[in-house]
């Protein structure tokens, strides 16, 4: 998710596409990767770093295997996140991907058509007890927390231990 210049990078939206669309519907596993054809009812949090990488035009590999793995979750409304992710895709696509604010807010209403988990104290209070007793950071055991709650039986993230559970919630890393 590096830039090499100061100009906006062209980044578009999966969600976009997610309706109507034609592309993969079951995304085949390698090696223990992402099997997106578990239960049709199955919620499945998605964090932030693979919303970005499936937006980004520049992310190459990553932004085809994010969106290879979101286009059966967004097309079935499996698809969950949090005001977290919201917040931390504005935050990295401005400021990494110089896209500008407008731009960044549309793609912010745009992902609110999926299932958005708001964070609230209990959720912060969960987390921070995740956090103490397993070996994440505070802000991944916000993402597994916000993910235990909505009922999501797996984290889509690039960031957390690959098959590790924590609080009934499977991580899962797309791009392994």
């Amino acid at each position: 998710m590096n830039s090499r210049n100061s100009g906006p990078r062209s980044i578009d939206h999966p969600v976009d596409r997610a309706e109507g669309t034609s592309s993969i519907a079951n995304s085949s596993t390698k090696n223990g990767s992402v099997d997106t054809r578990a239960s049709v009812a199955e919620r499945v949090f998605v964090d932030t770093n693979v919303v970005i990488y499936a937006c980004d035009r520049g992310a190459g590999d990553r932004r085809v295997r994010a969106r290879e793995v979101l286009a059966p979750l967004l097309r079935e409304r499996r698809a969950v996140i949090s005001t977290q992710v919201l917040q931390e895709f504005f935050a990295a696509i401005t400021r990494k991907l110089h896209v500008p604010a407008e731009q960044a807010r549309r793609y912010v209403e745009k992902w609110r058509r999926i299932d958005v988990v708001v964070v609230r104290p209990e959720i912060v209070l969960g987390a921070i007890d995740l956090h103490r007793l397993h070996t994440v950071s505070f802000w991944d055991a916000l993402v597994i927390k916000s993910a235990a709650v909505a009922g999501c039986g797996r984290v889509l993230s690039e960031d957390l231990n690959h098959r590790q559970v924590i609080d009934g919630v499977t991580i899962e890393n797309p791009f392994r």
